[in-house]
């Protein structure tokens, strides 16, 4: 699709878009008024949706140790990260840990033979009908993700058959960067202080975003620098994702997204995950369920309803350091800490301010997406609005870009 049909369609995701926005704001009003508007919930909890009967999706989680974790958890799907690292050796004697394609291609060949081993519990992510095809067989689907594109090793000048072999495997969701750059796109980790280095989509990107298209798999710009984000969420003719992140408005983070990113992937018809890392989601010194809701209300506000989503980024159970601290988050926050403070000296964007958790307690925990659903409700979302942030709005974009 190019010229003036990518342009019409463009403008077709941009209007459905603005009609989603508009909606919610003619129904909510200014933010500040939102959980007045809608306090009948907190009067009359019956009216909430039984949530086994709602279909509950999740950003990004990763295969438990226990397989019955899953269960527990009454998550329906989730994009499930299997990707692994390789510890290889620079030149000046470091060693960088990169999600190279030897480790990865070992990884999900690993990792599909476990899922197909268990299918009393779980059923392989293909395309976006295993979503409720797992909710009707009482099992887990998980969809295959790799966090990070140095996982393809090959130039532009070629066919990029790596994707083939990785989605022989399952792979369906590739993020193209961790944190720093690649061949691919910039990182979020490369800002500095003052907004620097925010590298673009590459050339290399461009082709790896046009191969993903045809061989539909989703585009996560998760990690993804803020210039590499916009471009491709004008590139993509799929919708886009960010699987897990936060807003900038709430927390000014080189690793929390601005709105303009929060629109640009709400106007690809794509959606904006919230993780559980805490210290991305507020500054105050003790985080609570109200400061996740905060943040999906913000996604709301600006990307539109049907933009929103859970993610997790920790194990199904929760962090597991945290877990064993009793969500003690004044000591779980110490083993962040040299790493916060080496990227503090180098300037990124919002280091500078001393993390002091690392977890929402009531949210660290195999119910949490149970417990979100209530906090959805008393904070007045309708019962539609909570199916789609709690699984509907994946659900959409895996049918329509996973067929």
């Amino acid at each position: 699709m190019q010229g003036s049909s990518m342009h019409h369609f463009a403008n077709r995701r941009q209007l459905l878009k603005a009609l989603g926005a508009a909606g919610l704001l003619s129904q909510f009003g200014a933010l500040p008024a939102f959980a007045a508007t809608h306090s009948r919930f907190a009067a009359n909890p019956s009216a909430a949706w039984d949530s086994k009967q709602r279909l509950y999706v999740d950003g990004l989680c990763f295969l438990p140790d226990d397989l019955n974790d899953a269960t527990a958890s009454n998550i329906d799907a989730y994009i499930c990260d299997i990707s692994d690292i390789e510890a290889i050796k620079q030149a000046d004697g470091t060693t960088n840990y990169k999600r190279s394609y030897k480790a990865c291609i070992k990884s999900i060949s690993e990792a599909k033979q476990r899922v197909e081993a268990n299918p009393d519990k779980l059923l392989l992510g293909l395309t976006g009908k295993d979503v409720n095809l797992a909710k009707h067989t009482e099992r887990t689907a998980v969809f295959f993700q790799i966090q990070g594109a140095d996982c393809v090793e090959q130039s532009i000048d070629t066919d990029l058959s790596q994707v083939d072999e990785f989605y022989d495997k399952g792979l369906r969701v590739l993020q193209l960067t961790h944190h720093y750059g690649n061949a691919f796109s910039g990182g979020a980790l490369d800002n500095d202080a003052s907004g620097g280095l925010n590298q673009p989509l590459t050339s290399a990107g461009i082709a790896l975003i046009d191969k993903l298209n045809s061989e539909n798999i989703l585009v996560d710009i998760s990690h993804s620098s803020v210039q590499t984000a916009l471009d491709t969420a004008h590139v993509s003719q799929s919708p886009i994702v960010q699987s897990h992140g936060a807003a900038r408005a709430i927390v000014n983070h080189a690793r929390c997204s601005p709105d303009n990113v929060i629109k640009a992937i709400a106007d690809t018809g794509g959606l904006f995950g919230v993780f559980m890392m805490s210290f991305w989601l507020t500054n105050d010194k003790v985080p609570t369920t109200e400061h996740y809701i905060a943040q999906l209300k913000h996604v709301a506000n600006v990307g539109g309803i049907d933009a929103v989503a859970i993610a997790n980024d920790y194990p199904l159970r929760g962090q597991k350091t945290l877990l064993e601290l009793n969500n003690n988050n004044a000591e779980g926050v110490k083993q962040y800490l040299d790493w916060w403070y080496s990227l503090r000296a180098k300037q990124v964007l919002g280091y500078d301010v001393e993390p002091e958790h690392v977890v929402i307690p009531e949210l660290n925990h195999i119910e949490r997406m149970n417990r979100i659903d209530m906090a959805l409700g008393k904070a007045g979302f309708t019962s539609l609005e909570r199916d789609k942030i709690m699984g509907k709005n994946w659900d959409r974009v895996l049918n329509e870009v996973l067929i």
